[in-house]
C-alpha cells in the first residue's frame, strides 16, 4: 500500500485502538451482514469466514494509520477469498466500504473528548488510507480471478486431454465432464486436431471464441505441438459449416474427425483427426475431413509402410540431386492427373511434349516399371502420394 501521512493525534488513537481489534472486527462483520444482504447468506461466505476476513483487514488499516504496519495480507486475503466464493468484485467493494465507514465511526466514537475536534479535520487521512487499501482490494481481486481463471482453463485442458485420451482416471463420468465442459450430454460431435505453428502456440487462433459466435459448443487443450478439441455440432452448423470456419482459422494442417454420437468415442475420433490432418501436405495451410481421401488416410495412418512403398518404387528418383528429383515428380503427377496424355502433361507443365515422353521414358527407366500398364501407373500414384504424405518432395 501506497504511503498517506496521517496526523500524529490520529496515530495515537489508532495505536491505542489496536488492542482492542477483535471485538470491534465483530461488529463490523455484523454491520456487514445487515447492510450487504449477499454477506447475509452464509452458505456463500460463513460466519467465521466473514469474522476472520474482519479482523485481518481492521488490524491491516489501523496499523498502517498508527504507523505500525503489519504483513501486508489484509486486503489481498479479502480478495483473494472473495473470489474464490465467486462474490462479485461489486459485492466485495460495498464490504470493504461498510467497513471502512464503520472504521471510521468507532474512531470518532472511541476518541478523547478533546481529540475529536481533531480526528474529525483528520477525515481526509482516513479516507485516503481507506481508498489506498481499496485499491489494494481491487488489485488482490483481479489477481485472484486471473489465478482463477487459469486454474479454470488447465482443468478444462486437463477434462479435455481425458476425453481424447480416453484416460477414466482423468474425464472421470463423461455425462459430468460433458455438462462442466458446456458440451451437454447428447448430440452429434466431432474431434478437431491442428498443427501447431511454433511450440504452444495455437493452430486455430480463438477458435473457441469464433464457434461460440455461431452459438457452437466446444472444449479444446494445447499441447506442445498440437491444439486438440471436442465440437458439438447442431443443427444448421454440420461438419459442412466448421471447415468453413475453421479455413478461416487454421495457419496449417487440421484434421476433422468423423461425426459420432457418444463423447466416449472421442478418442478414435482424435486419431481419425490426426490421420486426417496428416493426409494433408506438409507445410500447407488445409482442413481435410476423415474419409475425405481414403488412400491418403491409408498411407498416413501408416508412415513406416508408406516409406517403404517410397523406397520400393521412387529410391533411384528420389536419389538425383534436388532439382532433377523435382522435375521428373512434377512430370509425373501433370501425366497421371492428366490421364496418361502426353499432350494435356506437357501443356500443363508449359515444355514440349517430347520433354514429357523422354521424362516418362527415364522413369520407366530409373523405376524399372512399364507405366502404360495400370498397375504399375498404380503402384506410381500411390508412391507419389507416399512422398507428398510424408514430405519428401
Amino acid at each position: 500500500m501506497r504511503e498517506v501521512e496521517v496526523a500524529p493525534e490520529v496515530r495515537e488513537l489508532c495505536a491505542r485502538l489496536l488492542p482492542e481489534v477483535e471485538p470491534l472486527a465483530h461488529r463490523m462483520a455484523d454491520r456487514i451482514r445487515a447492510e450487504v444482504p449477499f454477506y447475509g447468506e452464509e452458505t456463500v461466505v460463513p460466519r467465521g469466514e466473514l469474522d476472520g476476513f474482519c479482523v485481518a483487514n481492521m488490524r491491516y488499516v489501523l496499523g498502517n494509520m498508527a504507523g505500525v504496519p503489519l504483513a501486508d495480507r489484509g486486503p489481498r486475503v479479502t480478495g483473494t477469498s472473495s473470489t474464490g466464493e465467486a462474490v462479485p468484485y461489486a459485492i466485495v467493494l460495498q464490504a470493504f466500504r461498510v467497513g471502512a465507514r464503520f472504521i471510521w465511526e468507532a474512531l470518532v466514537e472511541l476518541a478523547d473528548p478533546d481529540a475529536r475536534d481533531v480526528l474529525l479535520l483528520a477525515a481526509a487521512d482516513v479516507w485516503a488510507i481507506s481508498d489506498a487499501v481499496a485499491a489494494d482490494v481491487t488489485r488482490a481481486y483481479r489477481g485472484a480471478l486471473e489465478e482463477r481463471v487459469r486454474r479454470n482453463e488447465q482443468m478444462r485442458s486437463v477434462m479435455v486431454g481425458g476425453l481424447l485420451e480416453g484416460d477414466d482416471t482423468v474425464a472421470g463420468d463423461t455425462g459430468e465432464v460433458s455438462s462442466v465442459l458446456g458440451l451437454g450430454r447428447t448430440g452429434e460431435f466431432v474431434v478437431v486436431s491442428a498443427e501447431s505453428p511454433a511450440p504452444g502456440k495455437e493452430g486455430l487462433r480463438g477458435v473457441e471464441r469464433a464457434l461460440r459466435r455461431s452459438n457452437v459448443r466446444s472444449a479444446w487443450r494445447l499441447d506442445h505441438d498440437r491444439q486438440e478439441g471436442v465440437v458439438a455440432l447442431r443443427f444448421g452448423f454440420g461438419v459442412d459449416q466448421l471447415t468453413a470456419a475453421l479455413q478461416e482459422l487454421a495457419t496449417g494442417r487440421v484434421g476433422i474427425s468423423r461425426p459420432f454420437a457418444r463423447l466416449e468415442e472421442a478418442r478414435d475420433g482424435r486419431r481419425e483427426a490426426q490421420v486426417a490432418s496428416a493426409g494433408a501436405s506438409p507445410g500447407a495451410t488445409a482442413v481435410v475431413r476423415f474419409g475425405d481421401d481414403p488412400l491418403a488416410v491409408l498411407l498416413a495412418s501408416s508412415p513406416d509402410h508408406a516409406r517403404a512403398m517410397v523406397d520400393a518404387v521412387l529410391a533411384p528418383v528420389l536419389a538425383l540431386p534436388p532439382d532433377d528429383r523435382a522435375v521428373y515428380l512434377d512430370t509425373a503427377r501433370a501425366w497421371l492427373e492428366a490421364a496418361g496424355s502426353t499432350a494435356a502433361a506437357a501443356d500443363a507443365l508449359v515444355v514440349h511434349r517430347n520433354t514429357v515422353r523422354y521424362r516418362i521414358r527415364r522413369l520407366e527407366e530409373m523405376t524399372g516399371r512399364d507405366l502404360t500398364r495400370p498397375v504399375d501407373g498404380a503402384a506410381l500414384y500411390v508412391a507419389l502420394e507416399c512422398v507428398r504424405i510424408l514430405g519428401l518432395d
